[in-house]
């Protein structure tokens, strides 16, 4: 699994980063970046969870 996140759509919620914390996390700014490393998911399985929690759905997966 791939995760990307749209910068142009994240508006800073941070429910991804409160649902699956070991795979998301915020900048200074707000906005939602992938841990560095976890950009698979890192088998956390919140991370799909994340991604639909998203209230702009600027969360993609894509199956690698």
């Amino acid at each position: 699994m791939r995760i990307a996140i749209d910068q142009d759509s994240c508006i800073g919620a941070g429910q991804c980063a409160l649902t699956a914390p070991g795979v998301f996390t915020q900048d200074d700014d707000g906005f939602s970046q992938v841990l560095p490393g976890r950009e698979d998911g890192a088998g956390d399985p919140l991370a799909r969870e994340a991604a639909r929690a998203c209230p702009v759905q600027a969360i993609t997966l894509t199956d690698a």
